[in-house]
């Protein structure tokens, strides 16, 4: 008789969950956020031996401002008056729109890692604008020159998307490698440029046009009776330009022919051949799209906060826009909920850091236990653990 092999089921397996209520997923979240608050107090009192309310606190004041009992404006009036909150909403906003420029090209499920690139790409274009336009003519024209850095810095991100989506639509390469590769190559053409505009070789370059300001965003001016903060002058026009860009995608997506087309070749690429979708056209027409927001964040960044460019630009936000899309549900609106949570949490790590005297890798350590819980909540929303029955 043959000798029969025994297959050994593991006790437990994992099913897709059905859809569940909107509440019992917010709950979830909500329950994910605190433990990965109450793991991060943990860890912090293992290393300080500080309360986590102490810890809890210095999370909130790193992005509000701690409040002053003997100031003479109210609680909400120094929150909005204050320079944390507007650092904070200007971090927020470049999050966002690096959020909402990765958003089309994965709800396309065609899966764009080089969002970093493109910042890059387009912030280096943005500012060897500002650096050649700086004398003569420009001094009185400043404002043509920031045109001419934003309209540099959109066909920047353009061309740096653009280029693995006619691979993709040509010969069905990749993107994901792809757009991974060009991420480096965007890098050590930044570094180059640098090297050859700064001769000294510190590859560092400082603040561009520092003296005349030509190419720098205007900034806001508010009544001295507002008593507002300098951060909240200077990032006024950056966040005002990403909460516009924020709605037009929004209503790009939920309610244009080109919004509808992307679903559908996100949904089966059968079905939209076989309606006449033209999909080689659709892939790079949204990275086309993609590109011109990952430009446009490069050159908020560099006229209207760095005034300079570096290879970290992008402040790592290239990646971790793909987290905030993708727990927003690559729904622009609920992407401003998800970006000021990560942001929030993130300053809060740096700060708790810092005040109580580590180094940044502390703030990276929290950073990577709140963005695990809150990644791995998503796991409980659309999965379950079944026990396994045997027969027998």
């Amino acid at each position: 008789m043959a000798k029969q092999n025994k297959v050994h089921e593991p006790p437990f397996h994992i099913v897709k969950r059905p859809a569940i209520a909107r509440w019992k997923a917010l709950l979830i979240r909500a329950v994910a956020i605190l433990a990965a608050l109450a793991v991060s107090s943990l860890v912090l009192f293992v290393l300080t031996k500080k309360s986590p309310l102490e810890a809890m606190k210095l999370v909130y004041e790193a992005s509000f401002g701690a409040y002053n009992k003997s100031s003479e404006l109210g609680f909400f009036a120094q929150i909005l008056t204050g320079r944390k909150f507007w650092a904070m909403l200007q971090e927020l906003s470049m999050l966002l729109v690096i959020g909402l420029a990765v958003t089309p090209a994965f709800k396309m499920k065609y899966w764009n890692l080089g969002a970093q690139g493109q910042v890059l790409f387009g912030g280096l274009c943005s500012v060897a604008v500002m650096f050649y336009l700086n004398k003569g003519y420009w001094e009185t024209h400043k404002w043509l020159v920031v045109v001419l850095m934003l309209a540099a810095a959109m066909v920047g991100g353009v061309v740096w998307a653009v280029i693995p989506a006619i691979f993709k639509a040509r010969w069905n390469t990749n993107e994901s490698l792809f757009t991974l590769m060009m991420n480096y190559i965007a890098i050590q053409l930044v570094s180059c440029m640098i090297n050859v505009w700064v001769p000294t070789g510190s590859s560092v370059m400082g603040v561009v046009n520092q003296t005349t300001q030509i190419g720098w965003m205007p900034t806001m001016v508010f009544p001295e009776s507002w008593g507002m903060s300098p951060s909240a002058k200077n990032y006024f026009f950056n966040i005002i330009i990403v909460v516009l860009l924020t709605v037009v995608m929004y209503v790009y997506l939920r309610y244009s022919k080109h919004g509808y087309e992307l679903s559908v070749v996100g949904e089966s690429v059968n079905t939209a051949n076989y309606i006449g979708i033209n999909v080689k056209k659709v892939i790079i027409r949204t990275l086309v799209f993609s590109g011109l927001l990952c430009g446009v964040s490069g050159f908020l960044l560099v006229s209207g906060t760095d005034h300079s460019i570096t290879t970290g630009l992008d402040r790592g936000y290239g990646f971790t826009a793909i987290i905030v899309a993708w727990l927003a549900k690559f729904n622009p609106l609920m992407m401003v909920l998800t970006s000021f949570l990560i942001v929030f949490l993130d300053k809060g790590a740096s700060d708790i850091a810092m005040n109580m005297g580590f180094n940044e890798s502390v703030g990276e350590i929290i950073s990577g236990i709140i963005i695990l819980f809150i990644i791995g909540c998503e796991f409980f929303i659309n999965y379950r653990i079944v026990k396994t029955h045997r027969e027998g």
